[in-house]
């Protein structure tokens, strides 16, 4: 599309996110992205007046799209062990387009941090909700819910953080998959049942 051509804001703000996703955000120029996204700098500024609200806007957008996805796929399972499976695979699936240099920005970058952190204590509140719905419904054996996912949050931080990367070699997506393994063998009532 030639510089000056008029397009859609959520379409260039999508566009954005993909590109951060893809190759991070930290080292690009207001001028480099307008080049990548081939928009004009002024076109870029309606999507935040400076590089450091376009990225939180970009950040934004990313994890608004992705907790939308993420609750999606969970209200579309019933079993409650199911629900916290689902619901932390697809917080990983979320994840996957991520580049190491993209994460990296995330662990960096002030502002990008605050976003990840918010982000991940809310997702840790969700996953005790689950827990407790499952204790209550009987699914689950009686367990302390603020407790696992406490235990659940802190381990999630240690993602966000990149803890687990240089201690595991895990990418996010796939300690997520592992974290949602390990939590469910931890508060199945019936312990040893196939998923």
């Amino acid at each position: 599309m030639p510089v000056g051509t008029a397009r859609p804001r959520d379409a260039l703000l999508e566009e954005l996110v993909a590109l951060f996703l893809a190759e991070g955000f930290r080292d690009f120029t207001l001028a480099e992205l307008a080049a990548r996204l081939r928009c004009s700098k002024s076109t870029l500024y309606g999507l935040g007046h400076s590089k450091e609200q376009l990225t939180g806007n970009a950040l934004k957008r990313f994890f608004r799209d992705a907790t939308a996805a993420v609750e999606a796929r969970t209200a579309a399972v019933a079993d409650p062990a199911d629900r916290i499976a689902e619901y932390l695979r697809a917080v990983a699936d979320q994840l996957r387009p991520a580049s190491t240099a993209f994460m990296a920005d995330l662990a960096a970058h002030p502002l990008a941090r605050e976003i990840y952190e918010r982000n991940t204590a809310l997702a840790a509140q969700r996953v005790s909700e689950l827990i407790a719905d499952g204790v209550r419904s009987g699914d689950f054996r009686d367990v302390h819910a603020a407790f696992v996912a406490d235990t659940i949050a802190a381990t999630m931080q240690r993602i966000q953080t990149g803890q687990v990367l240089a201690a595991t070699g895990l990418r996010d997506a796939d300690a997520y998959d592992e974290l949602a393994a390990l939590a469910l063998d931890g508060i199945r009532s019936a312990p040893g049942r196939a998923e």
